[in-house]
């Protein structure tokens, strides 16, 4: 079996756009080492597949970090991985290329046999395609030997080689330095990602783009859906569909929640039935291939308008949106953003009764009787990772100064659940959640997710224009 096949002839790629940036990133990480890790040798891994039952595994995606700064996004091959000497900058990325036809690897390895995954590039063909030194990964010697000392690992991104790491680093005086040093790498690298560049916001907008036809989908959907066993899936099931036809899949588990089940924060459930007269929260986002998601909630009346108290309700979410929004500009603390939008939510719910005090005393940290209704932040950053950046620093975080590049949610809520007996009962089961994508400019802001309805009316036009 292992005679009579031609070989293939596949044109050689040239450097992908992204290629330049990742250059650059590359670069700027070895300018921002800490001491701990200056001289260091960095492993940043692109992480295993998962597995999901017996033989079968989750739909594999690399470790954000490794995307970042190699370029390779929903196409990587797994176990593959980057290694930075930053004494000199010199990276090579190791991998494993397809299996010889000539081996049993082609017909029998489902990981690299192209009778099972199909055509694969070559190692020299990544290489030109990310403008990359690559390298099999049979050439790595890994993280052992005289280097052990100085070699760091980026944690959490591939078990099977921490595991390793860990047992190699015990009979080193230096190990608990060691492991200090590989969370710093997962800092540094987090905390490098909060602006993004040129090519990360092109991407973004893509996403942002497809996820705005998904929503298009949604909305045509939703009288198909009324009524129907389980519809939240049918609405789950449109989007999933635009995600894998315009990108890599849904950046993460979309929410689609009526009813009562909108004041679930992350309901992903998705069997419930929609109804005529109540709210649909749909909180969805398309992965592009390059693995940038977009992030948007949005929330429709079932019957195509809005009642008088949701409509309420609705106007007193956007207008937090709207506080949060025009607080956006360089050099404002983030924090800044979710306190605006908690003095609406303060404010709204203390005017409607909700509230032992006055808004004002609500808004005093002791108090903050107001969170009951939003327990939730008002954004978070937004990148490769839905929730982008989360190894950073808490400190820096929530406290640093807004600069132009960066990209983040703002995504207030109210939510009052059925069975709170502190809210009137025509309040009850009400879940409202507006979120869209910001970028800070060079002078404040720029709605990446404008296009797509927000507004109360604009919402109920969308509807009436779809169906």
């Amino acid at each position: 079996m292992t005679t009579g096949w031609a070989t293939p002839s596949l044109p050689t790629p040239t450097a992908a756009p992204v290629a330049h940036y990742t250059a650059q990133r590359r670069a700027a990480l070895v300018e921002a080492l800490p001491d701990s890790l200056a001289g260091k040798i960095l492993v940043i891994p692109a992480g295993q597949p998962a597995r999901r039952a017996n033989d079968t595994d989750y739909p594999y995606r690399p470790h954000s970090a490794f995307s970042y700064l190699t370029g390779w996004g929903s196409s990587t091959t797994p176990g593959s991985v980057l290694v930075i000497d930053s004494s000199d900058g010199s990276a090579v990325l190791y991998l494993r290329g397809p299996a010889p036809r000539d081996s049993d690897e082609f017909y029998a390895n489902p990981a690299i046999g192209e009778f099972w995954t199909g055509p694969r590039p070559s190692v020299d063909d990544v290489g030109a395609l990310l403008g990359l030194r690559t390298e099999e990964l049979a050439e790595w010697p890994g993280v052992t030997g005289s280097e052990l000392s100085r070699t760091v690992v980026l944690p959490d991104a591939d078990d099977r080689l921490s595991w390793e790491v860990e047992a190699n680093r015990q009979a080193l005086d230096s190990a608990h330095e060691l492991a200090d040093a590989d969370q710093d790498l997962a800092r540094v690298l987090a905390e490098m990602r909060f602006v993004k560049d040129d090519y990360e916001v092109a991407e973004l907008r893509e996403a942002i783009a497809s996820t705005h036809r998904g929503f298009n989908d949604i909305v045509k959907a939703i009288p198909d859906a009324v009524g129907t066993p389980r519809g939240e899936r049918l609405i789950e099931g449109v989007f999933a569909t635009r995600a894998r036809l315009e990108g890599n899949d849904v950046g993460y588990g979309t929410i689609a929640a009526a009813g009562s089940h909108a004041c679930t924060l992350h309901w992903v459930s998705n069997d419930g039935t929609l109804e005529p007269g109540e709210l649909l929260l749909v909180d969805a986002g398309v992965e592009r291939d390059s693995l940038y998601t977009a992030d948007i909630t949005r929330t429709f009346p079932v019957s195509g308008t809005f009642s008088d108290i949701q409509r309420e309700v609705y106007d007193a979410v956007l207008e937090a949106a709207d506080a949060a929004l025009a607080a956006v500009k360089p050099g404002v603390p983030f924090r800044t953003l979710h306190d605006e939008a908690m003095a609406v939510i303060a404010r709204h719910t203390a005017r409607w009764g909700l509230l032992p005090g006055s808004a004002e005393d609500s808004l005093d940290p002791e108090a903050g009787w107001h969170r009951r209704f939003m327990i939730h932040g008002t954004g978070h950053h937004l990148g490769l990772d839905v929730h982008d950046c989360q190894a950073a620093r808490r400190e820096v975080y929530t406290d640093q100064e807004l600069r132009p590049g960066m990209v983040f949610t703002i995504e207030p809520g109210l939510y009052f659940q059925p069975d709170d007996e502190t809210v009137p009962e025509h309040l009850r089961g009400i879940g409202i959640r507006i979120e869209d994508n910001i970028l800070v400019t060079d002078t404040g802001a720029e709605v990446l997710s404008a296009a797509i309805p927000r507004t109360a009316d604009e919402v109920e036009a969308w509807m009436a224009e779809a169906n």
